[in-house]
């Protein structure tokens, strides 16, 4: 999943460089410090809260004018391990046309404060959720494909949100939505109970180091986040091309009591038709990787 943090801490908002657009008399001040300068320490300590303040400021908002925030809940941080890390990338003049023109009508940012009526954003299709969809191409000839499922599509890559949007306006898909910001406090508080028809994992960040698993999405805590946002029977798919991973994700799965495999051997499930093979998976491919497909049902 291309995610990136939602809310640095104070020292990274003092370290980073200044919001794109944005001037030198944007950036922090720094607090005038030494023997030179007449300034208390008190009111050093002032100026470079004021500092931090105003970078935090900058830092939530749109990137464009009427686009995805920069840090869309930021009053809910908490310092908890996440399964994504920062990616800075351009946004080209396609893309951002795309969030300038698209995102007031279907964008939105995972903000925590308020839950979602699914059947008002998606004038009351079926909804499964789509968690890190890289540059969209897969969740458009998705949503083209069946135009009577609705897809809340989320992550925190902004060029990818700008080309979902660009793919699903050219394919005339009006069953996709974009949202900005992090899937677990969507899944927390932006959901109601058995709101959602179906969970779609393809390819998350397979953190690779073992020092780094802690960091994998799918984990025995998120699938209890996920289960009571689920209708009964709705279906968790995921799909990966790294095979420890694989194997997590099968061990946890099946060990999760509300869920239970659609494999009628207890493993892994072929390709289903409606999951187009995406570049991603073609790279994998080519380097002699294997894809697992994972199915579970909600009990």
């Amino acid at each position: 999943m291309s995610e990136q943090p939602l809310n640095p801490t104070s020292a990274d908002a003092a370290s980073d460089p200044a919001p794109a657009g944005s001037t030198a008399a944007d950036a922090p001040a720094a607090a005038p410090t030494g023997p030179a300068t007449d300034v208390t320490a008190d009111e050093a300590a002032a100026l470079r809260a004021a500092s931090f303040e105003r970078a935090r400021r900058l830092r939530m908002e749109p990137r464009f004018p009427g686009g995805p925030a920069a840090d869309p809940a930021g009053s809910h941080h908490e310092r908890r391990i996440r399964s994504f890390q920062p990616r800075r990338s351009r946004v080209t003049t396609g893309q951002q046309e795309a969030l300038e023109r698209l995102w007031p009508k279907w964008g939105l940012d995972i903000d925590g404060k308020r839950v979602l009526d699914l059947a008002e954003l998606f004038d009351g299709l079926p909804v499964v959720l789509e968690i890190g969809f890289g540059m969209g191409e897969a969740t458009a000839q998705m949503a083209a494909d069946d135009p009577g499922t609705g897809i809340l599509a989320v992550d925190v890559h902004t060029p990818g949100q700008g080309n979902l949007l660009g793919l699903a306006d050219k394919a005339g898909s009006t069953n996709v939505r974009v949202a900005n910001g992090d899937a677990v406090i969507l899944l927390r508080e932006m959901l109601a109970p058995e709101s959602l028809d179906g969970l779609r994992v393809y390819f998350p960040d397979p953190w690779p180091k073992a020092r780094h698993h802690k960091r994998r999405l799918i984990q025995p805590e998120f699938l209890d986040l996920v289960a009571p946002v689920l209708k009964p029977g709705a279906i968790v798919h995921c799909a990966t091309d790294w095979e420890p991973y694989a194997e997590q994700m099968l061990e946890v799965l099946t060990a999760h009591p509300r869920f239970a495999n659609t494999a009628a051997d207890g493993g892994y499930a072929p390709r289903p038709a409606f999951r187009p093979l995406t570049r991603f998976e073609g790279q994998g491919l080519d380097k002699g990787h294997v894809v697992h497909d994972l199915l579970f049902a909600r009990v």
